[in-house]
């Protein structure tokens, strides 16, 4: 997968197994004044288009529903994988919207995606959240929202990340790639922004991971003293 993309141009590739939406996106991103994106590949599989230069894409722009099947626990997959996921779904009730989010993806509804699709493709590449409308509904209508939902893996980054140890560390001892560490921790980021805690510094997070039992402050050693002091 390719790194981080700040300040050149974005690579993302189209999941979608109607070829009229896939063109209507690529009409977006290429109407773009700024040219921030540009398209890879495109395809109705998921598989078929991670085999292909969309598996290097910066981002993949993924239609949850795709021959006529919701494809949440797909997205869970691509997301552990370290991909960065944008998805968008004509589906926009709470309970789907959430388990998109929680999965470590963006979410757009497909009324959304003319206004937000390219802005929301460049964020996603920044490990940035970017919250549209519909998200943003089903996250201030559930009440549990307000502590974030991490994967193990997400968790188990963010303790060795910080034991002090370095990204190439947890890496190593995770036995996983030191992007796919940056990209659990910039989940992690986004989950809490989205459920309306930001945590701009390691310091904090690391005080909303112990407020919120994720990590217990043992665990952590020397670090813990400068992030219980944080808020």
């Amino acid at each position: 997968m390719a790194g981080d993309k700040m300040g050149s141009s974005v690579t993302a590739a189209i999941i979608d197994d109607h070829p009229v939406v896939i063109e209507g996106i690529r009409s977006w991103i290429e109407r773009d004044p700024d040219h921030r994106v540009t398209v890879l590949s495109t395809g109705d599989r998921v598989d078929d288009v991670l085999a292909g230069p969309g598996g290097q894409a910066d981002v993949l722009v993924v239609d949850l529903e795709l021959d006529g099947e919701l494809v949440v626990d797909r997205v869970s997959e691509l997301t552990a994988a370290g991909h960065r996921v944008l998805v968008y779904s004509q589906h926009t009730e709470t309970d789907i919207v959430l388990a998109v989010v929680n999965a470590g993806a963006e979410f757009l509804a497909k009324r959304e995606c003319r206004e937000h699709c390219v802005d929301a493709i460049v964020a996603v590449a920044a490990y940035q959240p970017y919250v549209a409308p519909a998200a943003a509904g089903a996250i201030v209508a559930d009440e549990g929202t307000n502590r974030p939902v991490l994967s193990e893996q997400e968790q188990t980054a963010l303790l060795l990340w910080f034991q002090s140890m370095s990204k190439a560390s947890v890496a190593t001892r995770m036995g996983i790639k030191e992007s796919t560490v940056r990209q659990y921790i910039g989940r992690a980021r986004v989950k809490y922004a989205a459920t309306g805690r930001p945590v701009a510094t390691k310091a904090a997070l690391l005080a909303r991971a112990i407020e919120d039992g994720l990590i217990r402050a043992d665990e952590v050693g020397e670090y813990s003293s400068y992030a219980n002091g944080t808020t």
